[in-house]
């Protein structure tokens, strides 16, 4: 009895303790904290506020939504669903979160949870594009074609210019056999947008068609899309694949090389590479490509395993040649040409009795299928080939008397499903396992969007990459430095690193508690008010570092990095403030309504705050170009010219400074001066300035 007592006794006072704490939590700055985190895609630490949030006040439904926008960021589809189940539990009026959970029901599979979802939310709100289109997706995968049809219809009525209904009704057209309606539906997305690669793919799928005859229109097309998407690996494997069909073999083994160049795991990419070599006789290369074919699929690439069994035993690799064999039979043991194969490998190798077993048992194989083909051609359907995953595939009808025509087929060249063809498919995603695409969880441009290189900052955390592995330097940072009065050193970049792990995001709000611990009980100093200011910007929680910067600026006014991270972070607080308002409605207003007052007194203060800094360090060439990013982005493009024109004369070999004025003299016009600029900014490692030049002169 005593023991239970303790027991209650301990579990009241933990839950006392828990109470004070909770109490002690501003819930509605917590939310506003996790939702900048949410806004800059830091996932992770997003979760943890929301987590906080929840804790202190469970009964409240717009934590949970958003913890479930932040899973399902993280493509955990199961977990956003539940999140969003709970956000309805307890506000069954929240229709964002009957998209988000219809959503994630429609990546999991559950096509009827999901199309409920998406009716749920059309009948609150039902002009949707985005959700009719899903709902129309989800009925074709669930077989339901009239509703699919019905709906497509009333989409086109809503929204007759959207191109991704177009596309979607092409597929679903396709699916039903009809290729005519189906081009029609193609071209009008191609008016509507010639720049859409979903489109363009769909268009030279169409072409092909059209025998060899269309393979110059892919062609075409082929080049657009990569034109628009020089970086997806899988669009120049399947240019390869139609630039051997028309017998160009140097251009395909170009576009196989540049394909492993941008993604070295692309086991497409290896196994065309491989079955090209072969044919032109470069077998040991080509048996090199499906090593690594089955090294990075485990052994599981049965084709790869064929074909390389059938390049060593032309190697004279017997051995080899028959361990693959041997794979393929256990794995297949139904398969003729596997048969077949092994009988050729005993023959080479003089075991001629053992040759004509598998012989004989390959052409049994081969009678029997002929057999069973005939008659399901008069009973109606065909029953399922065991081991062979497809039963349209001419391979498995294996006749002796056209090996070479079977080898041939079994060798053809595989054509990638690229990245863009997922993404055209959809606008808020699901993964569906008998889908041309898939929809994604976020709506984004096809295009490859033009963007500023983004401020310079103060931070703990950056980004190295082989052409800049450490930070920029800054006097001023490295000075505070070697004070060792900051917990963590300071570096300077302009490509931050997320915050994505756990402890070091606990961390930092341990340090927060520290820093104020330490100012209660001390006399006030700038550098422990800035150090805290930096960890507050390190968890997004911009409004507390401004604060704190202020307070190291009254406290030192001289000190340069206070000024200089306050306007980084009166930027960010306003971009952060406009983005959530525009994720969420925000408190009933667009964001229009918001985000320019915001943004224009946000870059009033940062530019003041930048002439501060200037003004105490008149040679710091990063304050410039932070001036002339905000300029800029203001659309005061005279101003940022010569902020650009200043910062360069200060540090010559400013790549990004480059890259930004060539940006705006584009913007006005001066093609010369923005093709010069951003041919140097190339050549000082401003990677993106080659992609921009390209698209501009095309």
């Amino acid at each position: 009895m005593n023991t239970i007592r303790r027991y209650i006794t301990v579990a009241a006072a933990v839950i006392t303790g828990i109470a004070a704490a909770v109490a002690q939590i501003n819930v509605d700055q917590v939310i506003r904290v996790g939702r900048n985190a949410l806004y800059f895609e830091d996932y992770v630490l997003s979760i943890q506020y929301f987590n906080k949030a929840i804790t202190a006040k469970p009964y409240l439904a717009q934590p949970y939504f958003y913890r479930a926008m932040a899973k399902y960021s993280l493509d955990d589809m199961s977990g956003a669903e539940a999140d969003a189940t709970l956000a309805i539990d307890r506000n069954p009026f929240i229709t964002d979160a009957y998209e988000l959970r219809g959503v994630a029901r429609h990546n999991t599979g559950d096509l009827k949870g999901a199309i409920a979802d998406y009716n749920k939310v059309l009948s609150m709100m039902p002009v949707n594009k985005g959700v009719l289109y899903n709902l129309a997706m989800a009925q074709q995968e669930i077989h339901q074609p009239d509703s699919a049809e019905a709906t497509f219809r009333r989409l086109f009525e809503l929204a007759p210019g959207y191109e991704r209904a177009y596309l979607g009704y092409a597929r679903f057209l396709l699916e039903k056999g009809d290729t005519a309606t189906a081009r029609e539906n193609v071209d009008l997305a191609l008016k509507t947008n010639k720049f859409n690669i979903g489109a363009l793919l769909l268009h030279a799928n169409l072409a092909m068609k059209d025998g060899k005859e269309g393979y110059t229109t892919a062609l075409a097309d082929m080049d657009e899309a990569i034109r628009l998407e020089p970086r997806q690996s899988g669009l120049f494997v399947n240019r390869a694949f139609l630039r051997h069909e028309l017998d160009d073999y140097y251009g395909a083994m170009s576009d196989y090389d540049y394909a492993l160049q941008l993604d070295p795991n692309n086991t497409g990419a290896y196994f065309n590479r491989a079955m090209l070599r072969a044919e032109v006789g470069d077998n040991d290369r080509a048996v090199a490509d499906l090593d690594r074919v089955v090294a990075l699929t485990g052994s599981r690439d049965y084709r790869a395993l064929f074909n390389r069994a059938m390049i060593n035993k032309n190697r004279g690799r017997m051995d080899d040649a028959m361990a693959d064999a041997d794979a393929i039979i256990a794995a297949f043991p139904d398969m003729a040409a596997a048969w077949f194969l092994r009988s050729d490998i005993l023959q080479a190798m003089g075991r001629r009795k053992d040759a004509d077993n598998d012989y004989q048992h390959s052409l049994a194989l081969a009678r029997k299928l002929k057999s069973d083909s005939q008659k399901s051609d008069g009973e109606g359907t065909a029953a399922p080939i065991a081991g062979s995953g497809d039963n349209d595939d001419p391979f498995m009808n294996f006749d002796p008397e056209q090996t070479d025509a079977v080898a041939g087929r079994f060798m053809s060249l595989i054509t990638v499903e690229t990245e863009s063809e997922r993404e055209s498919a959809g606008a808020f995603g699901a993964t569906g396992s008998n889908r041309q695409g898939v929809i994604r969880g976020r709506v984004q441009d096809a295009d490859p969007t033009v963007e500023l290189e983004p401020l310079f900052v103060a931070t703990y955390y950056t980004s190295p990459t082989e052409l800049k592995p450490s930070g920029d330097y800054m006097k001023e940072a490295e000075d505070v430095n070697a004070t060792r009065q900051l917990r963590y050193l300071l570096q300077i970049t302009n490509h931050e690193s997320p915050l994505t792990d756990t402890e070091d995001i606990q961390r930092h709000f341990e340090s927060v508690d520290y820093y104020t611990s330490y100012i209660s009980t001390h006399a006030p100093r700038a550098i422990d008010y800035f150090g805290r200011g930096m960890d507050f910007m390190t968890v997004r929680d911009y409004t507390r570092a401004i604060a704190d910067f202020t307070q190291a600026a009254s406290l030192s006014n001289d000190f340069t990095l206070a000024y200089f991270m306050r306007a980084i972070a009166r930027l960010r607080e306003a971009e952060s403030a406009a983005g959530t308002e525009t994720m969420t409605g925000g408190n009933g207003m667009a964001a229009t309504d918001v985000k320019p007052d915001k943004h224009r007194m946000a870059a009033r203060q940062a530019i003041a705050d930048l002439d501060t800094v200037i003004a105490l360090s008149p040679r710091l060439a990063i304050a410039h170009y932070n001036k002339g990013v905000v300029y800029a982005a203001a659309g005061d493009f005279t101003s940022a010219l010569s902020a650009f024109n200043e910062a360069i004369t200060l540090k010559p070999d400013m790549g990004e400074a480059y890259y930004n004025r060539g940006y705006v003299y584009f913007r006005l016009g001066n093609a010369a001066e923005g093709s010069a600029d951003l041919s140097h900014a190339g050549q000082l490692g401003i990677v993106p300035s080659y992609s921009l030049l390209k698209r501009m002169h095309n």
